[in-house]
């Protein structure tokens, strides 16, 4: 697509100083936001993939044998506080740092707390000491880079909603790759090289992003009220004052209400390190043999590879347009998917010289990943061009089809004897499930950041990003601590029952939602 071709965008970012090449018709700054937020995704679920099954794994093996409930509690805690600490995080951006130092700072502290989860083997301190550092830096990242991202556009681009998308594919290729790679090395060759290894991409992220930082003019630089200075940003302000009060309250409003559905959507979504994990750990047959185990080495290898390739892609033809100017954020991205070929090379070539084929509890947590990057473009563009319902349907629809993975793993337990410790159901209902929650995921998790981003007054984005995060972190407790009495429930009932009660939740908010629709659309008073 031709820069001429959209003129509005070009404009909005000369205003704003933001380097206005693009990359497939988007600015090339997106693509560095791309970047920083893959790797820090890498990081991330890298090392969650590895935490409830490090927790739950015989001491034997190397992990610390706790009991499924007290593993769920401390995921419980973990991912909750992960998502509460944006809530500070971009209070802190939007008052003092602005978004960029807030970003980088996040960044630096990350990687401190990765370092110290891979020296769990000396002491557990190390371990809790990570964790603590990982809650923090996190709260700093989170909301502002998805602020940054919601800059580099104006609110009447139809590109914005794109934009995001894109941005949601790079969290996934990120995400993928560490639960591919980070989980493998944990469970196959030693735990605390796979925690390392995600704090190793941490910091070229960090890296990539610092030497890249020019590249967005002065969005991020500093809080609001200290870069008022041209006629330009005077104009900005006084349009906002200008938008009446109750058409303000509306859109908030709004936002809250998409911000409790999305409650009841995480807490299912994310069974996935929780109980999830622990069904694909004690109840899914892992070890294959004949055809089976190698049908499964070919898949898996197309897997690690495919997602590879496509990000080596994006980032050379984010290096064609930016090299010139920015040669150390391309040399540091492209240094890391060195190791990432070297890594992903290495992990195909040992598993097709093994003669048994044991799937890894983490692998099965990359297949959401894989289908968000395989589906993310036929999404974009079915919202772009074939239908566009409002906001609220496009969640009810997420809703409902989180509920529908949970039915389909209700149906593969149901052969499961009541209390049963350990069984060896088929992978495909797994499959299935997470199939079925990435659609949902698509849905809604994009379409509510970008909804946030266009119905907030923009002098409270960051905060408001940060309580988008709040209500993550909300969903995210009550999911681990729901996940706490997975044997519980399955001895009381039975694992089928379990599920069942996770399906029912998010499909009664669904009808809810699509009840309140109409009176939703008219509160957001043409923004759509």
């Amino acid at each position: 697509m031709s820069q001429a071709s959209d003129p509005e965008l070009i404009a909005h970012l000369e205003k704003q100083g933001i380097d206005n090449r693009m990359v497939m018709g988007h600015p090339a700054g997106l693509f560095v936001l791309f970047f920083t937020e893959m790797w820090e995704r890498f990081s991330y679920y890298g090392m969650r993939a590895l935490l409830t099954v490090f927790l739950i794994t015989e001491i034997g093996k190397g992990g610390w044998e706790w009991t499924n409930a007290d593993a769920m509690q401390l995921y419980a805690w973990y991912t909750g506080l992960v998502y509460l600490t944006p809530l500070i995080g971009g209070m802190i951006a939007d008052k003092f740092t602005g978004f960029r130092k807030a970003i980088l700072l996040g960044a630096l502290i990350m990687t401190i707390g990765h370092a110290s989860m891979a020296f769990e083997m000396i002491s557990p301190t190390f371990f809790y000491v990570g964790l603590v550092f990982m809650i923090l830096g996190n709260g700093l990242f989170k909301p502002n880079i998805s602020s940054m991202v919601g800059n580099l556009y104006p609110d009447s681009s139809s590109k914005k909603d794109a934009g995001y998308t894109i941005f949601y594919m790079g969290i996934n290729a990120g995400a993928f790759l560490g639960m591919l790679l980070c989980g493998y090395i944990g469970e196959k060759v030693g735990w605390h090289y796979g925690f390392g290894l995600a704090g190793v991409f941490m910091l070229f992220g960090m890296l990539q992003f610092y030497f890249g930082r020019n590249i967005f003019g002065v969005i991020g630089e500093k809080p609001k009220k200290q870069i008022v200075t041209d006629i330009d940003e005077i104009a900005h302000v006084t349009e906002e004052v200008e938008t009446p009060a109750h058409i303000v309250r509306d859109r908030l409003i709004v936002v809250g209400v998409l911000m409790v559905a999305s409650i009841f959507f995480f807490f299912a979504f994310e069974q996935a390190g929780g109980s999830m994990t622990v069904f694909a750990k004690n109840y899914t047959q892992r070890v294959l043999e004949g055809n089976a185990g190698i049908i499964f080495k070919w898949v898996d290898a197309i897997l690690t590879i495919f997602p590879i390739v496509i990000v080596s892609w994006v980032l050379y033809g984010l290096g064609k347009k930016i090299y010139k100017d920015y040669p150390l954020t391309i040399v540091f991205t492209a240094a890391s998917f060195v190791i990432i070929w070297i890594l992903g090379g290495w992990k195909v070539y040992r598993e097709f010289s093994l003669e048994q084929t044991e799937v890894t509890v983490s692998w099965f947590q990359i297949l959401n990943s894989f289908f968000i990057i395989t589906l993310a473009s036929s999404f974009s563009k079915m919202w772009e061009k074939v239908w566009n319902p409002s906001g609220p349907v496009k969640f009810a629809m997420g809703l409902a089809l989180v509920g529908v993975g949970f039915l389909v793993l209700s149906l593969g337990s149901s052969s499961i004897p009541q209390g049963a410790k350990e069984a060896s159901v088929s992978m495909i209902w797994l499959i299935l499930a997470y199939f079925f929650h990435t659609t949902g995921e698509l849905c809604l998790s994009p379409v509510g950041l970008s909804y946030v981003s266009k119905l907030s007054p923009k002098r409270l984005a960051g905060l408001l990003f940060g309580l988008w995060f709040t209500a993550s972190a909300i969903a995210n407790f009550i999911a681990g601590m729901t996940g706490s009495y997975i044997d519980q429930i399955s001895q009381t009932y039975s694992m089928s029952i379990f599920f069942l009660i996770i399906a029912a939740i998010p499909m009664i908010a669904a009808v809810i939602l699509l009840i309140l629709n109409p009176k939703l659309k008219k509160m957001m008073h043409g923004i759509n």
